[in-house]
């Protein structure tokens, strides 16, 4: 029996399905091999990070620990990965004490995951990049309405019940609605008009949902409406200073609060661990997700540049492709340990999905040349099935 230790680097949504996939694929079924499974993380939870904007709305743990995704058969271990020694398969681990260990590794999956692009100091306002940012922006916009039932001043009540999202993306829209929703009810709460309420998405580009077609970006945008989500195109946020908000159009809002969606960046950490990236920080990999340069070493998720040889498109850094990108990594690593050839990359449909409040959605796909857009409640379901999807749930 030959015995293999495979380490998964991270906890997020391609390290999760890594290990389950592994899982699945080698160790439960193939013969003659006994497989050790070790999944790295600094956190001992799966924070499921696309729903950042719900504990920002509202008192909400969008957290799982690891050990009930994995109650058996995988070692948990809570640090940080500082180096990989990839010639002597070995990687440099720092634990939760700053004490310094080492592992060794027959086969390395590397899902370090992203970071969310910081702000500027003087750019005012909080950035979503983490729970502890998400549970600030529900505890201002809250203090701010509870500071409303006290103030007289028309145009201070206005101002501290605005709030501005700068970024349009599917997490700037998503934050958008869910905070459209729930400022709203708790206005009514304490009292106030939630009609007083205004929600601004502050949009750089010409329209929403530049991936997909005009017509979907223009439906999105009425649902906005409807929720009561102001759409700003064209309108790059400068900085908020002192309440005002200055837009690059030249236009200043009175707000009480500006969240910033701006977006992800590869792991810092990827460079300074010793494996080849590119210019823009994102691992660097062949068409099979093995690491240039690492023997045994693989990577997928949002920190590898994944390209389809085919089409030349790049893979996007979402959860829908890091779970596909898991599944065809447990069939290249079976394929690599027998000796036969293994798939390619092949790019992920078409698809996008959308949060719209606690009450609807939209998913979109295009198939067969033909546009399928699902909103309402159905929506909404398809979007609720695509997060307990990426998060093991299903």
């Amino acid at each position: 029996m030959k015995e293999l230790t495979c380490i998964v680097l991270g906890g997020g949504y391609a390290g999760i399905h890594a290990v389950k996939e592994i899982q699945d694929t080698i160790r439960d079924k193939t013969e003659g091999i006994r497989l050790r499974l070790v999944l790295i993380d600094k956190h001992p939870y799966h924070t499921r990070k696309v729903l950042l904007f719900k504990p920002a709305a509202k008192d909400q743990d969008i957290t799982i620990p690891l050990l009930k995704l994995f109650p058996s058969g995988v070692e948990i271990v809570q640090g940080q990965v500082t180096r990989i020694e990839s010639g002597e398969k070995r990687l440099l681990l720092q634990d939760t004490a700053g004490n310094e260990n080492s592992m060794k590794y027959d086969i390395l999956v590397v899902a370090a995951g992203s970071t969310v692009r910081q702000i500027e100091p003087n750019q005012g306002g909080v950035a979503l990049t983490g729970l502890e940012a998400a549970r600030k922006i529900h505890q201002i916009w809250r203090s701010n309405l509870m500071k409303t039932t006290q103030i007289r001043d028309a145009s201070e009540r206005a101002r501290l019940m605005t709030i501005a999202v700068a970024g349009a993306g599917i997490s700037g829209i998503e934050t958008a609605a869910e905070l459209a929703y729930f400022v709203r009810e708790d206005a009514k709460r304490l009292g106030l008009n939630p009609d007083l309420v205004n929600i601004y998405l502050c949009n750089h580009n010409k329209r929403l949902f530049q991936e997909g077609p005009v017509k979907v970006g223009l439906k999105l945008e009425r649902s906005l409406r409807a929720l009561g989500v102001t759409v700003c195109h064209e309108s790059k946020v400068l900085h908020e200073q002192k309440g005002v908000l200055t837009l690059s159009t030249g236009r200043t809002l009175p707000v009480g609060l500006c969240v910033w969606t701006l977006g992800l960046l590869p792991n810092p950490m990827l460079a300074k661990m010793g494996l080849r990236v590119n210019s823009e920080g994102y691992v660097l990999v062949d068409t099979s997700y093995r690491v240039e340069g690492a023997p045994g070493v693989y990577s997928i998720g949002d920190c590898a540049h994944i390209v389809d040889s085919a089409s030349g498109r790049v893979d996007g850094n979402t959860c829908k492709e890091a779970g596909a990108q898991a599944a065809r990594l447990g069939r290249i690593v079976a394929a690599d340990l027998a000796g036969r050839p293994a798939p390619s990359h092949k790019s992920f449909m078409d698809f996008f999905c959308f949060g719209l409040g606690p009450e609807q959605g939209m998913a979109w796909t295009r198939q067969w040349g033909v546009d399928f857009v699902f909103t309402g409640k159905l929506g909404l379901g398809i979007r609720k099935y695509t997060w307990d999807l990426a998060s093991l749930l299903k």
